[in-house]
């Protein structure tokens, strides 16, 4: 079975899409865009669930395997409305 993860290339995003990555040892979270990802050579033609593999905890003395997850980007609306 595949997940999202495998279907999805690096090049798919926009440049501005912020990644969560979650150390699954230690629990440090940080964000990455997309474009930082873009500057790594050969990273665009990678899929996510190779990111995910290829990543390291960046936290200090760590270095553990991390789960990839990808922030929303909703935009926040004030309610309108009432009975026409």
């Amino acid at each position: 079975m595949t997940d999202w993860k495998s279907q999805i290339q690096v090049r798919d995003l926009d440049a501005g899409q912020r990644l969560e990555i979650t150390c699954r040892r230690c629990g440090h979270v940080h964000f990455v865009t997309c474009e930082q990802l873009l500057t790594e050579d050969g990273a665009q033609y990678l899929y996510l669930d190779e990111v995910e593999r290829q990543t390291k905890c960046k936290a200090r003395g760590c270095g553990g395997p991390i789960r990839l997850a990808m922030g929303h980007q909703i935009k926040m609306t004030g309610f309108v409305g009432g009975m026409a």
